[in-house]
């Protein structure tokens, strides 16, 4: 870390970055006593990641493995790299990682890269790259969507990332905002946050609980520029706040979270829908995103911007213009009244209920650690290379659940439940 670097981490307050570290291991990831932590981050975010390793190893860890990022590497890949280096990853490391989250190894994710990195670079070498290693990456993504280990997504406030969400600030103050707004929406920010996240967990739990009883058939959702079914997947079942990983431990994948989510039928999506907030997507920023669905698949795309990263992303495969996730976030919720963009999908998905294109999660249907892929396909999850969410809820949406005779209920009323 250079010294400029220690100087911008002295605008995070220490204190609730070490209960950021708490939660994670504590909450996010409740690791075990013997268990092995297999640990994700930008090398900038090194002051939570030792924290991280000193609660892990507290909690009687037997080996915390960390793989370090930097931006810097990242563009002089793009700056100097053979024009057929764009197809190539790191099969090997993902295999291994596949291997060691099979042998019980929790997963750990710091996000805090710059979301604009990329947005100078050629567009077709980002979407190359992008594919070969969501190809690559396939091994280790199946045993995190199926929910094989116990894993935690949690955010460190980098100061190229400070500088997109506070861009008329000094750096120092960006930082330090950017950190608070991260500190609040993860609940850390007051004593107490280990008891605040088992409450919260709660409240989602009662969502689910609600859901879950009402056994949709689909979603109907209406506001301004939307009129959208959503049919949902046979036998799916709802998620939201912690949830029980096949190894027995029970986690909370996203830290923060504000969502309840399920899995809709990847063939009965009929209708259209408009974006209500930009997706940042590898340095690109894709807004006002319009889709029209037929039998579930996107037949029509448009965006104001970004438009051509959007096709290519629809293009990734078969299962990239079908959905994978419907998530209901109401628009009170903490990271929507902050009235921030943070240009990050782990935040900026729980300001408003959302959809993802792409593979589904197995963990959302009932029994679903039993069941095969050809299961999950015959019931309606969808399989793909992606997983990207993108926010259509609103204070003017409402939702209404069907139920398979026709019945509808109210589920939200201009943003809010019902």
């Amino acid at each position: 870390m250079t010294a400029h670097q220690r100087a911008l981490s002295a605008s995070i307050d220490p204190v609730k970055l070490d209960r950021l570290a708490e939660v994670a291991v504590k909450v996010g990831l409740q690791l075990r006593p013997g268990q092995d932590l297999l640990l994700t981050a930008p090398a900038v975010a090194m002051p939570l990641v030792r924290r991280i390793a000193e609660h892990a190893y507290k909690a009687g860890a037997a080996l915390v493995t960390p793989f370090f990022s930097d931006e810097e590497l990242t563009l002089a890949r793009y700056r100097y790299g053979h024009d057929a280096s764009f197809d190539r990853a790191a099969s090997w490391l993902y295999e291994g990682m596949a291997k060691a989250f099979g042998d019980n190894t929790a997963r750990l994710a710091i996000v805090g890269d710059n979301p604009m990195l990329l947005s100078g670079e050629d567009p077709a070498k980002v979407a190359r790259a992008s594919k070969a290693n969501s190809i690559a990456y396939q091994p280790a993504l199946e045993k995190i969507v199926n929910f094989d280990t116990n894993w935690n997504i949690i955010a460190y406030p980098s100061a190229s990332w400070a500088r997109q969400v506070f861009p008329d600030d000094a750096e120092d103050v960006a930082v330090a905002k950017l950190a608070d707004a991260i500190f609040s929406a993860s609940r850390v920010d007051q004593d107490g946050a280990v008891a605040a996240w088992e409450k919260h967990n709660a409240k989602l739990r009662e969502r689910t609980e609600w859901l879950n009883g009402q056994r949709f058939h689909a979603l109907k959702y209406s506001g301004p520029g939307m009129d959208l079914t959503i049919g949902l997947a046979d036998g799916h079942e709802w998620e939201g706040g912690a949830s029980t990983a096949k190894n027995g431990i029970v986690c909370n994948a996203n830290i923060p979270t504000e969502e309840v989510f399920t899995t809709p039928h990847c063939r009965r999506v009929s209708g259209h829908v408009v974006s209500s907030k930009p997706l940042s997507y590898q340095g690109t920023l894709i807004d006002n995103i319009s889709v029209k669905f037929e039998d579930g698949r996107i037949v029509e795309a448009k965006a104001s911007r970004g438009e051509e990263v959007l096709k290519k992303v629809l293009d990734t495969d078969e299962g990239a213009r079908r959905l994978g996730e419907v998530a209901l976030v109401p628009h009170s919720s903490p990271i929507s009244k902050s009235g921030l963009l943070f240009f990050n999908t782990l935040f900026d998905e729980n300001a408003a209920s959302h959809i993802a294109l792409g593979q589904c999660y197995s963990k959302c249907f009932v029994g679903g650690d039993k069941l095969t892929p050809q299961q999950i396909a015959e019931q309606g999850g969808n399989k793909s290379l992606i997983h990207i969410d993108w926010m259509i809820g609103s204070a003017h949406t409402d939702i209404d659940g069907i139920h398979a005779d026709g019945r509808s209920v109210p589920v939200f009323r201009k943003g809010e439940w019902a």
